[in-house]
């Protein structure tokens, strides 16, 4: 019997610095006997802020024999742990540690992006297939979770504008609004840190004003995904974000985690551009709210957050995702049974 060749296309990165961070080209190809295999696996687990994903992906991963590969557009940032519900301590289930990928391996005072995830992810993945182990993406951003799931394509853009220069006056509030009066849909998808990061929204408007936004289109899949999304009514899901806020604040040293992130060096305007924990505890720090408005402003803000957050999902699904939703565990893994049947590995 031939041994199965594999064939991994490469991801490439742009040659120019103008050109929006790189374009995926990755086309995988397992053919055995002159015909095409099945794709690999891959689960996804994902949900709103406070849903339960981190315990419900590393119980699965030491269940299945996975790694797991954060789908969190903030948890990629070193030393950001408690405000980004990092919860290291959950990839230890029953004394066995689970691998993890894409979480602390960029610096708080350096930007990250779409693109440099992607790249990240996809080479994470890889790494996990070549060691004969299940790939678990686990997170609530749901850009992220689509630029694998979908494997989008990310089209090189036009050089700079000439109206540059007069964006690049504007703040990052006004620029945010020209970009959602012409793609309110495309704004609505940008996370906290790109919503305050003026460069980057320079840049989007770019790519906009070059009629090239729409180019970002998907490709054909190398994977066969299994998207579980873990599901709460909102009243109990606005019970559990206030009962984790409070506990973050009183026992897991949050604000104690911002006060040593700016003594370090980083400013006050890069923790607030981070949003949410860091947005609201940088301001009381600051003075400029008490600790009461700022328990207050976190919690609407955080429910507020879940609420776009299912919206997005929603709104994934309208686009042909099929996320199979789940309450438990137990719910969890039948789904996982009946996947495995359908398409065995």
């Amino acid at each position: 019997m031939n041994d199965m060749t594999t064939l991994v296309g490469s991801i490439k990165e742009p040659l120019a610095m103008y050109i929006l961070p790189y374009l995926v080209n990755m086309t995988t190809k397992v053919i055995h006997k002159g015909k095409l295999n099945k794709k690999a696996k891959i689960l996804v687990i994902l949900g709103t802020t406070a849903s339960g994903k981190t315990h419900l992906g590393a119980e699965l991963a030491a269940a299945l024999n996975g790694e797991i590969v954060s789908a969190d557009s903030r948890q990629v940032y070193q030393g950001l742990d408690v405000g980004t519900g990092k919860d290291l301590a959950e990839y230890k289930v029953n004394g066995q540690k689970i691998p993890y990928h894409l979480i602390d391996v960029v610096k708080p005072k350096h930007k990250s992006n779409l693109a440099r995830y992607q790249k990240l992810a996809f080479k994470a993945i890889e790494g996990i297939l070549r060691r004969g182990k299940l790939p678990l993406i686990v997170g609530g951003s749901g850009l992220y979770l689509q630029a694998i799931v979908d494997n989008y394509e990310l089209a090189a853009v036009r050089p700079p504008s000439p109206r540059r220069a007069k964006w690049e006056k504007l703040s990052a509030e006004k620029l945010l609004a020209k970009i959602a009066r012409l793609k309110p849909e495309f704004a609505s998808r940008l996370n906290n840190s790109e919503r305050h990061n003026a460069h980057r929204l320079v840049r989007y408007l770019e790519i906009i004003s070059a009629g090239d936004l729409d180019t970002v289109r998907k490709r054909e899949s190398p994977y066969d995904f299994l998207l579980l999304g873990l599901t709460w009514p909102d009243e109990v899901l606005r019970e559990r974000i206030t009962a984790r806020i409070l506990a973050r604040l009183e026992k897991e040293g949050m604000i104690a985690e911002v006060k040593k992130l700016n003594q370090t060096g980083l400013s006050w305007k890069r923790l607030k551009s981070f949003g949410l924990e860091y947005k609201f505890i940088s301001q009381h720090l600051c003075g400029e709210i008490s600790y009461t408005e700022m328990v207050d402003k976190l919690t609407t803000a955080s429910y507020r957050f879940a609420k776009r957050q299912k919206t997005w999902f929603k709104r994934w699904q309208k686009q042909g995702a099929k996320i199979k939703w789940v309450k438990d565990s137990g719910a969890a893994k039948k789904e996982i049974k009946i996947w495995q049947r359908k398409n065995p590995a």
